[in-house]
């Protein structure tokens, strides 16, 4: 799937904007899933009998999988033409998620940074994922590469609506 005319280019956000995705239910299945997927079965995350012993007490979500959620979120909110993730510049994890928690993503532009000879921009986001308290259990900044509006062409022709210039031609004494 290409981008659509919906999403936005570099050049439409300005610093400042904020956007909140819609909301997303943790599951049970999320949490085995993504231990099964990145091996990290440590049983504060998997195991109910455990998780009784810790000051939880029931598992909570694995932290990196409620951050790629968070990731996933953002992609609709907003709509961007992304290129890549350039880097986490920081991130914290403040509260535990469990399975039935449901999370959205709170995206705010702090910075913006024209690259590749003005056909991308660096943007720097702050990003916070909610609960349905609205309380933040992660935030932190990303840095994104968005691509920007092509450039006009310097030697492009007049278009039909627009007049052309001619020089005159010079003016010689016989």
């Amino acid at each position: 799937m290409g981008f659509s005319t919906t999403h936005l280019f570099f050049d439409d956000l300005e610093i400042g904007q904020e956007w909140i995705s819609g909301g997303r239910t943790v599951t049970e299945a999320d949490i085995v899933h993504f231990a099964g997927f990145s091996g990290d079965f440590n049983p504060i995350h998997i195991d109910a009998e455990f998780a009784k012993t810790t000051p939880f007490r029931k598992p909570i979500a694995h932290g990196l999988g409620v951050f790629s959620m968070g990731s996933g979120l953002s992609v609709s909110s907003p709509q961007l033409r992304t290129i890549a993730m350039l880097r986490v510049k920081y991130w914290n994890f403040i509260l535990p998620v469990f399975a039935g928690d449901t999370i959205k993503m709170h995206s705010r532009v702090i910075e913006k940074t024209l690259r590749g000879r003005g056909k991308r921009g660096e943007v720097i986001w702050h990003r916070a994922i909610l609960n349905q308290e609205g309380k933040t259990v992660q935030e932190g900044e990303v840095v994104l590469l968005i691509e920007a509006r092509p450039l006009p062409r310097p030697n492009s022709c007049a278009g039909a609506d627009e007049p052309v210039a001619t020089v005159p031609a010079p003016i010689t004494n016989p």
